[in-house]
């Protein structure tokens, strides 16, 4: 019975669940938060300490019966008198299913449980599983699996409603509690090529979804849901979030009930009987990640960052420095030339490029964007002699080699198109699409089809084998809609094809690193950087744009597995012109490079980007190990940025504005992160090119551009803070501080 038995109690890098586990009923979750449970070595409080707890947060006096669930459920149900979304939705045939728990185990340590619930009346069995990562990150995963099987066990057909119909299951959520005092919601919306715009409102009232329906993250992802008290700040205030970890369809909901603590969660938008299990078939929801900070944003973005830079598989940037990478597209679209392309290769080197990616164009009758999709070998017409000399050359000049594919697509002008029509994702009837839209004349190619999966792993394997390829750049332009696979929605088995094939090219090719793009940042997610080594945040490298693009993406991306590129003036995808020296900063925060034909520079813009080069690879094991953080700062036109590392004797700040500042004289940085007890040479690095500001120049930034750089100690830093300089529209400075 409800609130009977013992709790377990969950804990990890500062953050504590704690959990009513009743004997043969679903746990409930009394609170997740801050850890409240002391030293940490072990749970000190004790059954007795617990039993507080419970009377501290129950709304009535047992043996007394509410109306309303006592607390919710791990998977709330409507038989707890829960009236919000249910935790589970499913039905056999015509007739729903509701889940009554006949038997419950539960395993709980220190930073993890496990339930395994039995229901013999519905023929379910679900696996409800949380843990705590060492950051604090509480992941969730669940699993329900059909248990009614009427051929081994003829008892079932009568102890079973509809026990010969295959279990269908309309979602499984994850979901926790959050406090009432919690009145704010933030989330995110955007578009081609301006990506993680956020919107903050009220915390709505009622049981609320929103779904994104793109077949992959998409643009307009809501990306996540963060719960705050008052509009959420960067570096204070307690904050509640969760994230999806998946790059299929999505469901994020708030339930705000009056009878109840808020719930927050997500699970996967699952198609029209896209998960119907037979006797001994399950179905795993995607992870769901849960993240409190009492610091604000900055402390739900360590919890990621920690989280995914110790996942196996992924580059240790200690070992391997993230390289500095040139990408073709906007240096050549498609007019691939192998003399041309081997002077930007040669150019690339001379400022000290060490990633050169080739990008769309190189295969077969790929002139533009309508034909070519699905052919993965190379245009003996653009390349006579293949890309055996320019991957060589490359090579040769101490740069890796990238080379650009887009896996899970089709142009129907293509020799697999022709060949195989049926491989297509899609109802025949959908094939062409109509005639008034584009869908990029392109159309997504069923990986759940073991032929049509093997057709591309082997035309992909064989050319990096070949040539020597290190990196690809793995590109999903087209939205999925309608996938039809075998009859049947298929995104679910779409989405875990393109997980796979990663992994089997990575794991046959040791050293190969994949990058996600999605026409920029439509596919990012905790999902594919399980997989993927970094992503291409937006198409947009403009400099304005992408100072915002990136602080939101890096709520959970670490800067490090953020593609940044320096574009050229004016940018392609908003004909905004900016200067060099705000292009560089801005690219300074995350993984750096060029998207850019350097070839048309003049000898002064290419002695600004060699030491552009030098200068990231001087910082880079700092800008990508560090902690980040985001000042909280009053005027809506200035941005400023830093990264310090582990013992705090060095930082890397970049202040930057979006338009002119509100008042003549501007804010003061607190330099946040410094050790107050230590002092620091503070120098402003002018490598980027020149910045401009007003005709007043602070004291301490004239000594900061000196030699000696400026002196002072880190508790004034922090706690006073630096004048800034009154920046023009446009203009950033990179500001490092060393502890001395």
């Amino acid at each position: 019975m409800f609130d009977q038995g013992p709790h377990a109690v969950l804990r990890g890098g500062g953050v504590c669940v704690i959990l009513k586990t009743p004997a043969d009923d679903m746990p409930q979750v009394e609170y997740w938060g801050r850890d409240v449970a002391g030293s940490a070595d072990g749970c000190p409080l004790s059954e007795s300490a617990l039993a507080a707890l419970d009377a501290m947060t129950l709304k009535d006096t047992p043996p007394n019966k509410p109306d309303a669930a006592w607390r919710p459920s791990l998977i709330p149900q409507g038989a707890e008198g829960w009236a919000g979304r249910a935790g589970l939705e499913a039905s056999r045939g015509d007739r729903p299913v509701y889940a009554r728990w006949t038997h419950v185990e539960t395993i709980a340590d220190q930073s993890s449980i496990t339930v395994t619930a039995t229901d013999d009346v519905n023929g379910l069995r679900l696996i409800a599983a949380l843990r705590i990562t060492a950051s604090g990150l509480v992941i969730a995963r669940h699993t329900i699996t059909n248990t009614a099987d009427p051929v081994a066990d003829q008892s079932v057909a009568q102890t079973v409603a509809n026990a010969a119909e295959p279990l269908s299951v309309n979602w499984l959520d994850a979901t926790l509690p959050m406090p009432k005092r919690v009145d704010t919601l933030t989330q995110f919306t955007g578009r081609w090529p301006l990506e993680k715009q956020p919107a903050t409102a009220a915390l709505p009232v009622g049981s609320v979804t929103r779904d994104c329906r793109r077949g992959k993250t998409g643009h307009d992802s809501p990306w996540m849901f963060i719960a705050s008290v008052g509009t959420p700040r960067s570096q204070s205030g307690e904050i509640w979030a969760c994230h999806l970890a998946w790059s299929g369809n999505q469901t994020y909901r708030v339930d705000n009930l009056p009878a109840h603590e808020p719930m927050l969660g997500a699970g996967e938008l699952l198609g029209p009987g896209e998960v119907r299990l037979a006797p001994g078939e399950s179905y795993t929801a995607p992870e769901v990640c849960f993240s409190y900070s009492s610091r604000g944003l900055d402390g739900i973005a360590d919890r990621f960052h920690d989280w995914l830079r110790s996942l196996p598989g992924h580059v240790d940037v200690t070992a391997k420095p993230r390289p500095f990478t040139l990408n073709t597209w906007e240096a050549v679209y498609f007019n691939h030339d192998e003399a041309t392309l081997k002077r930007l290769a040669d150019r690339a080197a001379e400022v000290g490029v060490e990633r050169f990616v080739l990008d769309d164009g190189w295969f077969h009758e790929r002139r533009d964007d309508t034909r070519g999709l699905g052919d993965w070998v190379v245009d003996p017409e653009v390349w006579p002699a293949g890309l055996d000399g320019l991957a060589a050359h490359v090579h040769g000049l101490g740069m890796e080699f990238g080379l650009w594919f887009e896996p899970e697509m089709v142009n129907l002008d293509s020799d697999l198109a022709r060949e195989h029509p049926d491989w297509i994702l899609a109802a025949p009837e959908a094939v062409p699409c109509r005639e008034d839209l584009s869908y990029r004349t392109q159309y997504v190619l069923d990986l759940a089809n073991p032929d049509a999966y093997a057709h591309v792993r082997d035309q992909m394997a064989a050319l990096v084998e070949r040539l020597g390829v290190d990196y690809i750049k793995w590109d999903h332009n087209r939205e999925v809609t309608e996938p039809m696979h075998d009859g049947h929605f298929g995104l679910h088995e779409q989405t875990e094809a393109c997980y796979r094939l990663f992994d089997e090219l990575k794991s046959r090719f040791p050293g190969l690193e994949i990058e996600s793009c999605s026409s920029g940042g439509a596919r990012t997610d905790a999902g594919i950087l399980q997989h993927a080594d970094r992503i291409w945040a937006s198409d947009s490298n403009d400099p304005r744009d992408r100072v915002d693009i990136q602080r939101w993406t890096e709520l959970i991306v670490p800067p490090e597995m953020i593609g940044a590129h320096v574009g050229p003036s004016p940018a392609h995808s908003t004909a905004r012109a900016t200067d060099l020296s705000y292009r560089a900063a801005i690219s300074l925060t995350g993984c750096s490079g060029f998207e850019w034909n350097i070839l048309e520079c003049t000898d002064a813009e290419i002695d600004v980007l060699k030491s552009f080069v030098a200068l990231y690879k001087e910082l880079r094991r700092l800008l990508h190990t560090g902690r980040v953080m985001h000042a909280d700062l009053k005027d809506p036109s200035l941005r400023a940025r830093g990264v310090v590392n582990d013992d705090r004797t060095h930082a890397v700040w970049v202040v930057a504005t979006t338009d002119n500042i509100r008042d003549w004289l501007a804010e003061r940085l607190p330099v946040t992160g410094l050790d107050p007890a230590r002092t620091y040479r503070v120098r402003m690095r002018r490598e980027i090119g020149e910045s401009h500001w007003g005709w007043v120049t602070p004291q301490w930034l004239t000594a900061a551009q000196e030699d000696g750089g400026f002196i002072a100690p880190g508790l004034l830093l922090g706690s006073v803070g630096l004048q800034l300089p009154n920046l023009w529209p446009m203009q950033a400075i990179v500001l490092e501080f060393e502890a001395i």
